[in-house]
């Protein structure tokens, strides 16, 4: 009588003695370790920043200083990757650039414990985000004020909130998020451009501005009453082409390829 192993389809047997042998040759202990870094600078407040992360969080937020704080957690699971990973500044007398190195990924693995990165990042107002990338995890640029802000992530959730400058954000894969809890007259833009995943704005209900929201493969909707400038045909993309309250001198563009847009009415 043949065992019931001998029953089991060839693939799964191997499949069985991969996770085995992977399964042995894990570490003893999960915990997880950390080490802080931290860097304090005096910058120009128009200095073009750029910023780079592989994996873990970058949170920008803006303030009413001449000064830059770093404030970075790096976290592994053994001693020997998190001291591999580093987090460089480098300043220049009109330029900041911040970049995290962490170690390479192992080709055969089937958790990722090359370590990550959270940074939170404390510019003037006024300063120039000219590159955010961050490859997974999550990305938010708050108050800023400056000529433009550029954010481009691989995989999760990007958020701009109180930014009240050329705003363009990118998002290959998770959840985008644009909102403002006061409106500014001014000549501002914002440009958002998910591939997939839904994207939202949550915007004060005396804002006025031109509104572009469309979406190749899911539905677009908006609590604003507006004027429209342009509708999609029925067998088209979903999308709305209005201006409201007027349209006043900012654009906001929202645009999905596979998910949902959504734009939001509420009280400032």
């Amino acid at each position: 009588m043949r065992s019931p192993l001998t029953k089991t389809p060839k693939f799964r047997q191997i499949a069985v003695v991969l996770l085995l042998s992977l399964a042995g040759c894990g570490p003893e202990s999960d915990r997880v370790l950390e080490e802080t870094f931290e860097r304090l600078c005096t910058i120009q407040p128009n200095t073009d920043i750029s910023i780079q992360n592989g994996d873990g969080a970058v949170l920008v937020y803006g303030s009413n200083t001449n000064e830059m704080q770093v404030h970075a957690t790096k976290k592994a699971y053994s001693r020997t990757r998190l001291k591999e990973i580093a987090v460089d500044v480098s300043v220049q007398p009109t330029s900041v650039s911040i970049k995290v190195k962490l170690p390479h990924k192992p080709t055969w693995a089937l958790f990722d414990r090359s370590g990550t990165v959270d940074c939170t990042i404390v510019v003037p107002a006024a300063a120039n985000i000219s590159a955010l990338r961050l490859d997974a995890g999550e990305a938010l640029v708050d108050g800023m004020r400056g000529r433009s802000v550029h954010a481009w992530l691989g995989d999760g959730r990007v958020l701009a909130h109180n930014c009240f400058a050329d705003v363009d954000l990118a998002l290959q894969r998770g959840t985008l998020g644009i909102s403002y809890d006061w409106w500014e007259s001014g000549t501002f833009s914002v440009q958002a451009n998910v591939v997939r995943g839904n994207a939202w704005a949550f915007l004060p209900s005396n804002a006025a501005f031109h509104l572009v929201a469309e979406t190749m493969h899911g539905k677009v909707a908006s609590d604003f009453d507006a004027a429209p400038v342009a509708r999609a045909p029925s067998a088209g993309p979903d999308k709305i082409d209005a201006l409201v309250h007027g349209g006043g001198q900012t654009v906001i563009r929202v645009r999905t390829e596979n998910g949902d847009v959504k734009i939001v009415e509420a009280n400032p």
